[in-house]
């Protein structure tokens, strides 16, 4: 896929998705309505799990602050909300590699994925409120990711917080050097794409099924993905066989 502020593909089971708006990756409404496209994209593409990387020495500064004046707020939120709407429906999982400042609307990309490696250099924050705004996704995000004194805490006070801080918190899986930081990414995300693709996309689909339900809902939706997903598709049955049988499985991702 062509685009003017992203760079797409897909190598080794991985489709990436880097924006590439240098130096800073500020998302304006245009940049915004390609990431929703991109997503479609990586939707249906084959492979294991997506991507979501940046060019230059931030992930993502924000949303521009142009586009939250009163003539294009409406028109901002949209397409804004239509990202993480369109990431939702994604069985995939969605890994972030943050090699730099991840702020406001760029952090709250990174809140909406599933996995996140950061280097030692990067900084995370929601300052929005410091302008006198907040930050809707990141809003509906923290309260589910920390407890709430916390999730209130950096949503009320604004802090830009570093790598070890956001691994204390549990926000982020790895932190890795910067130096040759993409190939750290790749090779932390290798146990992932060894693994069977379509048995990786139903457990993430399973474990999105039992949020916010009660034990006996959650349990009867797992189930019947289960049951009427997981054990219909070839990988399941040659994990399972190649257990038995003592080998390493072969996966067809089907």
């Amino acid at each position: 896929m062509a685009y003017q502020f992203l760079k797409t593909g897909t190598a080794e089971g991985i489709i990436e998705i880097k924006l590439d708006r240098p130096p800073l990756n500020v998302l304006t409404i245009p940049m915004m309505e390609e990431l929703v496209s991109a997503f479609r994209w990586a939707k249906a593409e084959p492979g294991a799990l997506i991507l979501l990387s940046a060019q230059g020495k931030a992930f993502s500064a924000g949303v521009d602050v142009a586009d939250h004046t009163p003539d294009k707020v409406e028109a901002m939120i949209d397409v804004f909300d239509r990202i993480f709407l369109t990431m939702a429906e994604i069985d995939k999982p969605v890994a972030a590699a943050v090699n730099g400042a991840a702020l406001g609307g760029g952090y709250e990309l990174v809140l909406a994925c599933d996995l996140v490696v950061a280097s030692e250099k990067a900084r995370f924050g929601q300052p929005e409120i410091t302008v006198g705004v907040y930050p809707p996704l990141a809003c509906y995000f923290l309260p589910r990711l920390l407890s709430w004194p916390r999730a209130m805490e950096l949503l009320l006070g604004g802090e830009v917080f570093d790598a070890a801080r956001a691994a204390q918190l549990g926000l982020v899986n790895r932190v890795l050097p910067p130096e040759n930081f993409a190939d750290g990414v790749r090779e932390y995300l290798r146990k992932f794409t060894a693994l069977s693709p379509v048995v990786l996309a139903l457990t993430k689909k399973a474990a999105k099924a039992g949020l916010n339900k009660d034990l006996a809902g959650g349990l009867k939706e797992i189930d019947r993905i289960y049951l009427q997903e997981l054990m219909q598709t070839r990988d399941a049955v040659e994990g399972l066989q190649a257990f038995l049988e003592k080998r390493k499985p072969v996966w067809q991702g089907q």
